[in-house]
């Protein structure tokens, strides 16, 4: 059997969800840079759990059903209410009301394909419904009902800040959504289809999918790149902060790729509304020092920058606490998660990998006596 590290390199399945060829990653055949200047979030959320785009009247429905089921059970809330919130992580609250969820869906444990697309629409709804409510509780606010009027994009940022978002901000934000949306068999897709490979339900598969995202080494690290831009402060001082971890032997967070040899594709686009939104905010520092820090390290480690990178002084520009950071990115890729759940139960078969033992052989058993 072969065995590389982390699966280097195996493929695992089959799926005609997303796909990442030579550098370049597409949603069931379109590509990222088209999709990205040109759609809206609930275009990619319909595209990739129907294959293919909808038709005026396709979205105009899709969007009212999103919009009808975007109000959370009020035990959600109350529970949301009823933690240390000076001590819960916001990945950790979302993965518990994600699961509670499914206490309250009288479809939960329904297997037939129907209802399994009825609670994948009631779960893209509600999540971000979530992630906003508990950022507000925890500030002591009540949590803002969403407005039937509003997309995707603009209800979350109302939902979150009280007020109505500039068409700036909703752009910057629907195309992270856009771009954060599915990444092939990236680390938590592939738990997903793990969990309900054995036909668990679709809360199931998304709270662990959710519990892959919290982990430093995926989601968590836009995060930590605005952690270390707030640490380095100036921008004079960025190549010295960032010698002085790389002589440390320190991992620089948002640099790199698992999958892409030659930069991220979806990078170029975040760099640009970071660009836009520090400029209007008046924080271009944030913008300038991330540039000097990516120019290093490409060239001084072969390294570009991945989406991650830029998505930080994006999301930070537009007034989100850092540590929301990571389940705004569940908040988008649970829309991946959910249509590799559905393929995978199109087509099922348990998935049981095999592991190389590298343990002792040929022991025998001692009496507890002679130990």
């Amino acid at each position: 059997m072969s065995n590389p590290k982390g699966l280097e390199g195996i493929v695992a399945t089959e799926s005609s969800i997303s796909s990442i060829i030579d550098d370049k990653l597409t949603y069931v055949g379109y590509d990222i840079d088209d999709l990205a200047e040109n759609s809206s979030f609930e275009e990619i959320i319909y595209l990739l759990w129907n294959q293919k785009l909808p038709t005026k009247s396709e979205l105009d429905s899709f969007k009212q059903e999103l919009a009808d089921n975007m109000s959370l059970p009020q035990e959600i809330i109350d529970h949301l209410k009823s933690y240390d919130l000076s001590t819960v992580h916001p990945m950790a609250a979302l993965r518990t009301a994600i699961s509670m969820l499914g206490l309250y869906d009288d479809e939960a444990d329904v297997m037939e394909e129907e209802a399994n697309r009825r609670k994948a629409l009631r779960l893209q709804a509600k999540i971000s419904t979530i992630v906003t409510a508990f950022g507000r509780i925890r500030k002591g606010e009540e949590p803002v009902s969403p407005k039937k009027d509003l997309g995707f994009a603009a209800n979350f940022l109302y939902m979150l800040k009280g007020q109505e978002p500039k068409d700036i901000e909703v752009k910057a934000f629907n195309k992270a959504l856009v771009l954060h949306a599915d990444h092939e068999l990236n680390a938590s897709t592939f738990t997903a289809r793990v969990c309900v490979a054995t036909l668990s339900d679709v809360y199931s598969g998304v709270t662990a999918a959710i519990g892959a995202l919290k982990g430093p080494l995926h989601g968590g690290a836009n995060e930590r790149v605005m952690k270390m831009l707030s640490e380095i402060g100036d921008e004079d001082k960025a190549i010295d902060y960032i010698e002085e971890k790389l002589a440390n032997k320190e991992k620089i967070m948002g640099m790199g790729h698992r999958v892409y040899q030659n930069g991220d594709p979806r990078a170029k686009h975040l760099k640009e509304m970071s660009r836009q939104l520090t400029e209007i905010t008046g924080n271009s520092n944030w913008y300038n020092m991330s540039v000097k820090i990516e120019d290093y390290i490409k060239e001084n480690k072969g390294l570009p920058a991945n989406v991650d990178f830029y998505s930080a002084s994006v999301y930070h520009s537009l007034g989100i606490d850092h540590d929301l950071f990571t389940p705004i990115f569940a908040v988008s890729r649970v829309s991946g998660w959910l249509a590799h759940i559905l393929e995978q139960y199109a087509n099922n078969r348990l998935i049981r990998p095999r592991a190389d033992y590298v343990g002792p052989s040929k022991q025998a058993y001692t009496p507890i006596e002679q130990r």
